[in-house]
């Protein structure tokens, strides 16, 4: 049987993103950016790397897991660090 996961990843720099933070959701953008751990955004690379492993023979026993890779951002959110609108 094959593995699922998924990958859930925060706020990556690409032209997406850019349109957000110069839209009316930039304050909350920059909001996510400033209290995560990280306080930046992610890379196309850094997603990639990361995927890496999941699908690598040294996982071949993962399945059924979510790896997140936001930065810390849901962290902030879940310690109450990050309050959203809405």
């Amino acid at each position: 049987m094959p593995a699922v996961n998924s990958i859930s990843p925060g706020i990556i720099l690409n032209s997406l993103a850019q349109q957000g933070m110069a839209s009316e959701g930039g304050p909350v953008y920059r909001a996510m950016i400033e209290t995560s751990a990280a306080r930046r955004v992610g890379t196309t690379d850094a997603i990639s790397s990361a995927a890496a492993y999941p699908l690598g023979p040294d996982a071949a026993f993962i399945t059924g897991s979510d790896l997140l890779i936001d930065g810390g951002v849901i962290a902030a959110l879940r310690t109450g660090r990050l309050h959203l609108p809405g």
